[in-house]
C-alpha cells in the first residue's frame, strides 16, 4: 500500500504508518520521524521572514510508540537575533522525545574570505525522483549509486541521497522538515558495518546555515569515533547546490538487536 505520508493526523494525535515504522521494533516510530514531527512543530515559532532555522537538537531517551502521539512546544526566548524554542513528544502522560530549536536573524555576511573544505560532493547525474516512499539512493565508497540498501554492509565511506515523502499525510514537507528527518539517518551512514547496523542513536543535533533548495538532499559520512559501546557519527548534508550543513549523532551499541539489511533485524 502506498502511503503519503510517516504520519496520519486524527482526532486524537498522529498516528505513525508505513515507513514511519522503526526497524528495530514494529511497535516503535523510527528516527526521521520523530526527529521531522518535532521540526514540523518548532517551525510553526519561526517567523515568517528575517529568520532561519539554524540548530534542531533531538533527544531520542525513550521509545516512541506507534500509538497515538501528542507534540506540544514553547518559545523559550523571542529576541532581535535569537529565537529558541522547544518541543516535545507526550505518550502515556510521559516525554518520550524532545527537541530544542534556535532560529537566527538573516543578514549579509561580514566582508574578509573565510576558510572552507574543497572536497567535492557526489551528486546522482540525474533529479532522482523518488517513487512515493521508496528506498533512497546508497553510494558506498567510490560505487555506483544503488537502491541496494544491503550494500551498506561495508566499512567503506557511504552517501545517502534521498527525496522524502511527507512527515504528515496531506501536508506538504518542508525544507527544515526535510533536513530534520534526513539528518538521522546519520546514524545508518556512520554506523553500517559489514555485519549490519548494531548502534541505536540516543539524539541528533543538526546545524544549518541555509534551508535546502529542492526536493533531493544528500548526507555524506565525515567522521566516526566509536569508544567503549559509544559511538559518535558526523555527517555533511548538502543539496545539489553545495553543503548545508552538519549532522551529528551519538548512539549506543545495541548489539542483542542487529539490523542485517532494511526491514530485518535479529
Amino acid at each position: 500500500m502506498v502511503v503519503s505520508g510517516f504520519f496520519a493526523r486524527r482526532a486524537d494525535g498522529f498516528h505513525a504508518q508505513g515507513y514511519g515504522i522503526s526497524q528495530w521494533s514494529a511497535e516503535q516510530v523510527n528516527g526521521p520521524a520523530v526527529c521531522g514531527l518535532l521540526a514540523r512543530e518548532l517551525e510553526t515559532h519561526c517567523p515568517a521572514e528575517g529568520f532561519t532555522p539554524a540548530r534542531l537538537t533531538v533527544d531520542l531517551f525513550r521509545p516512541v510508540l506507534t500509538e497515538p502521539i501528542t507534540v506540544r512546544s514553547e518559545l523559550v526566548r523571542v529576541g532581535r537575533r535569537v529565537l529558541v524554542a522547544d518541543a516535545a513528544i507526550v505518550q502515556r502522560d510521559e516525554v518520550r522525545a524532545r527537541a530544542s530549536a534556535s532560529f537566527l536573524a538573516v543578514a549579509d555576511p561580514p566582508s574578509g574570505e573565510l576558510w572552507q573544505p574543497t572536497e567535492s560532493l557526489p551528486v546522482p547525474a540525474e533529479r532522482y525522483d523518488a517513487p512515493e516512499g521508496s528506498y533512497p539512493l546508497l553510494k558506498v565508497g567510490d560505487g555506483d549509486w544503488t537502491h541496494d540498501l544491503s550494500a551498506a554492509r561495508s566499512p567503506e565511506r557511504k552517501t545517502l541521497w534521498q527525496n522524502l515523502i511527507p512527515v504528515v499525510e496531506g501536508e506538504p514537507i518542508t525544507p527544515f522538515q526535510r533536513a530534520a528527518a534526513v539528518g538521522d539517518s546519520t546514524n545508518f551512514i556512520c554506523h553500517w558495518t559489514a555485519e549490519g547496523n548494531s548502534y541505536i542513536n540516543t539524539d541528533l543535533t543538526l546545524t544549518l546555515a541555509r534551508l535546502p533548495l529542492g526536493p533531493e538532499l544528500g548526507l555524506r559520512a565525515r567522521d566516526q569515533v566509536t569508544a567503549h559501546g559509544v559511538a559518535v557519527g558526523t555527517a555533511t548534508l548538502y543539496d545539489r547546490t553545495g553543503p548545508l550543513g552538519t549532522c551529528v549523532v551519538t548512539s549506543v551499541a545495541n548489539a542483542h538487536n542487529v539490523v542485517h539489511t532494511p526491514g530485518t533485524a535479529r
